[in-house]
């Protein structure tokens, strides 16, 4: 690992004194904990410490994250199955204090933006909370890691998310549209020197500088797209001022009497978060020598009621969806739960479900802005019989009574999620829903007489040897 550079260890002491800066560097010389993120609705709320211990022998609680666990080791997540199925999000455990920061909140049926959103972690947390009645609109400005994004988002399943590729410009033009708005910043990474190297490497003076100019513009339009009374939060992983407080300072500046106190959240001492206050922001740090995490700064606070601001649409740039005809919707509604709360909608060849309370919102985004991912994606339909998707064996919509359904061994998952050969014997004729062992479903397969067609994705196949 390379060594921490000179000027951030010069900050560090500057800023927080040479006994605590001299803490914090030789913490981040140290192995990091392992965390993740069981998923609510694969892993359901009243089975959680049991479920954290039949995914994983020796899971910690994390006690601030409601499905977030620490792991004694770190296993190898690209061989176990239920990875690749969604049972969990692996997330730095910081990160998922904002689940701690939203606990007073009811969620469900809100309106999400997370403006700066891959990998997904926060975007897939957000989509559990939202529940099946909300939405989450995830933007991501890089198309390669937008695709990331729409990956996990499909893997998480929820059916609720419409990824974005678009400057944060464009997205707030939706103004005043959305309940919460979340910029988990583009930042210089000092939370991740000692999980990432190249954050090492990349770090400078000029980046910092560099990272709150543009931090600043696009909390600027987080605020155009948040209506009045909505929750605004703000982190970053890094730990300098400058893009942190000074960040919340400025903002508090142009925004005087627009911005309101959010719910306090309520923090635990023996957790070694630092809480502070900027204008009405709570602010919340985290240091590796303190709490058990990595580096990550969050802050909340909400837009008045009172505040100037009325919702806008823009106009749809093209038309985009057509309605499914009604043999469509009978055929396409035996593969969902609850199909009367799904609209379906074809999209070129491919159908998709979209939910029923915001379908609207949902095609005005896809069709104002660039969407890559969204809904549930159905599959296509050939002589009125559906060839599901693969991201349809994980939703967590989907009607498993729809197709037979088929436990593999380890051995043999891997060998499925490899696109290899699988044995024919347990698959039934036609379509088979291939599932690991305690039934996370992991995608499709065909038995045709006695050859089974592997139709996991070419592109998600692990490639890894053990």
């Amino acid at each position: 690992m390379l060594p921490l550079p000179e000027n951030f260890v010069a900050r560090i002491l500057r800023d927080l004194g040479e006994s605590e800066g001299r803490a914090l560097c030789e913490a981040l010389d140290r192995e990091p904990p392992v965390s993740l993120r069981l998923h609510p609705d694969k892993c359901p709320t009243s089975d959680a410490p049991t479920r954290r211990q039949e995914l994983f022998a020796a899971a910690e609680p994390i006690p601030w994250s409601r499905w977030g666990c620490y792991l004694p080791v770190r296993p190898s997540f690209t061989f176990d199955p239920r990875f690749h199925a969604g049972a969990y999000y692996v997330q730095e455990a910081g990160s998922q204090f904002i689940d701690r920061m939203l606990a007073p909140y009811d969620l469900r049926g809100w309106r999400v933006l997370d403006l700066c959103a891959a990998p997904g972690g926060k975007t897939t947390l957000y989509a559990s909370l939202v529940g099946a009645e909300g939405l989450v609109v995830a933007n991501e400005i890089d198309r390669r890691r937008a695709q990331v994004l729409a990956d996990n988002v499909r893997k998480w399943g929820t059916g609720n998310v419409v990824v974005t590729v678009n400057e944060p410009r464009q997205v707030a033009a939706f103004e005043s549209s959305f309940d919460l708005v979340a910029v988990d910043a583009p930042c210089s990474g000092e939370g991740m020197f000692r999980k990432d190297e190249g954050a090492r490497a990349e770090w400078s003076e000029g980046n910092v500088r560099m990272c709150a100019q543009r931090q600043a513009e696009i909390l600027g339009e987080a605020w155009r797209a948040l209506r009045p009374g909505g929750v605004l939060i703000y982190s970053t992983c890094t730990f300098n001022r400058e893009e942190d407080e000074e960040q919340l300072e400025t903002f508090v500046r142009e925004h005087e009497g627009e911005l309101a106190g959010a719910e306090t959240v309520a923090v635990e001492p023996e957790w070694g978060v630092v809480c502070g206050v900027v204008g009405a922001f709570q602010t919340f740090r985290f240091y590796p020598h303190r709490a058990r995490g990595e580096g990550f700064f969050a802050a909340i606070a909400r837009k008045s009621e009172e505040a100037a601001g009325r919702e806008r649409i823009p106009k749809a740039r093209r038309s985009l969806f057509a309605a499914a005809t009604r043999d469509e919707v009978r055929e396409l509604s035996r593969w969902v739960q609850r199909p009367e709360k799904m609209r379906f909608v074809r999209l070129e060849d491919t159908f998709y479900a979209y939910p029923e309370e915001q379908a609207d919102r949902i095609r005005s985004i896809s069709e104002g802005l660039t969407a890559i991912a969204s809904g549930v994606e159905l599959g296509q339909l050939f002589k009125g019989r559906l060839k599901p998707a693969p991201a349809l064996a994980f939703a967590v919509a989907l009607e498993r009574g729809a197709l037979p359904a088929v436990e593999l061994s380890g051995e043999e998952a891997l060998r499925y999620l490899r696109r290899q050969e699988v044995g024919v014997e347990a698959f039934a004729e036609g379509m088979n829903l291939v599932c690991a062992v305690g039934g996370w479903p992991l995608g499709f397969a065909k038995r045709i007489g006695t050859r089974v067609n592997n139709l996991y994705p070419q592109s998600l196949r692990i490639l890894k040897n053990e």
